[in-house]
């Protein structure tokens, strides 16, 4: 199948009513998933189902993030928000460490260091991270595409200067993960929120954790999933943890999860290359077709684009039926795999 063809027939699983540019908030659900969450939902209503989910849909989404992120799926934890994933790491670090993140981060990838109040906290422009990085550094947190504008980290160099200077990188992939490549096997953690360009229901999460990495986690949100298998680890203390991330699950929710199977099964499909093909070459024909607006965008491949300073046109937009963001003072619009050179086209014609 091409690139076009793979990608036309994952999108007919969307029927957005409106001209949707706004996955960076928050991505549209495929029929499949739909059908996948109403039909759980029903089966609990009708008291149909032994238990509220089936943990087996919790395994097919694991393996299906592990597939897109390159990794084992041993190595996938799943969870509900990035908040919680960062916490986690967050709870590893002694007294004093030292964490680099990128100026303007967004906050859930940085308040739990900032707020811990006992680490050394440090700041530096993105395109700077990998510079910043020095022998004290315990840390870099940082995403691979930045919420604020879209732009894409330098990750082969902050990976260089990581490795150079023994500091361990925590990554963000949830403004990636779904059109850029991700191999989560070259990061000691990552983490990635489901409901953006995953396109899953909000409430999956996932964190990946490499073998040697995870030995520097604390079990701190143990609980009855944490032994692995379903069902086995519901009373007392823990007689063990699963010796995989799956030590690190929290609960699933279930409605969350019965959905992401099928997100993930379509992302799959659809094929990483088509993806990734798809979503930059629009978001290249919109930054060409505002260059010649006179609109400068923040320059990059990224499948976000952002404008400075056009944010005051982000409420005019949404009243016409195009669905925009304007987060840091940016009007933000981002590409994905149900979009088309006709709504970039759409666009450009209202901005005109």
């Amino acid at each position: 199948m091409t690139i076009l063809a793979s990608i036309q027939a994952a999108a007919a699983e969307f029927a957005p009513e409106v001209t949707y540019l706004n996955t960076s908030s928050w991505g549209l659900l495929p029929r499949r998933t739909i059908a996948a969450v109403k039909a759980l939902a029903d089966e609990n209503a009708a008291g149909r189902r032994v238990g509220a989910g089936s943990f087996d849909a919790v395994e097919a989404a694991r393996a299906g993030f592990a597939r897109l992120a390159g990794v084992h799926p041993d190595r996938v934890a799943t969870g509900s928000s990035v908040t919680v994933h960062v916490g986690l790491i967050a709870a590893s670090l002694p007294p004093g460490a030292e964490v680099l993140c990128p100026e303007g981060e967004f906050s859930s990838v940085v308040s739990p260091f900032a707020l811990r109040g006992d680490l050394r906290m440090r700041y530096a422009p993105l395109a700077d991270l990998a510079a910043a990085v020095r022998p004290s550094t315990a840390l870099v947190a940082f995403s691979a595409a930045q919420s604020a504008d879209g732009r894409v980290a330098d990750l082969a160099a902050v990976r260089a200067a990581a490795a150079a200077h023994g500091a361990r990188i925590l990554l963000d992939g949830t403004q990636a993960a779904g059109w850029f490549p991700l191999d989560a096997g070259a990061y000691d953690y990552t983490v990635t929120g489901g409901y953006k360009f995953l396109l899953c229901p909000r409430g999956t999460s996932f964190l990946t954790v490499t073998e040697e990495a995870q030995g520097t986690l604390p079990h701190l949100f143990a609980g009855w999933v944490s032994a692995g298998a379903p069902w086995a680890g519901n009373y007392g203390p823990l007689k063990r943890i699963a010796p995989t991330a799956r030590g690190f699950d929290e609960p699933p929710a279930f409605l969350s999860y019965h959905g992401a199977e099928h997100s993930l099964d379509l992302l799959a499909e659809a094929g990483a290359d088509a993806l990734y093909a798809h979503a930059t070459g629009l978001a290249a024909r919109l930054r060409a077709g505002l260059a010649e607006l006179g609109h400068e965008t923040v320059p990059g491949e990224s499948a976000i684009v952002s404008v400075p300073g056009l944010e005051n046109r982000q409420t005019d937009l949404v009243k016409a039926g195009i669905a925009v963001s304007a987060p840091a003072g940016n009007l933000r619009i981002s590409c994905h795999l149900y979009n088309t050179e006709a709504d970039v086209d759409r666009v450009l014609e209202f901005l005109a």
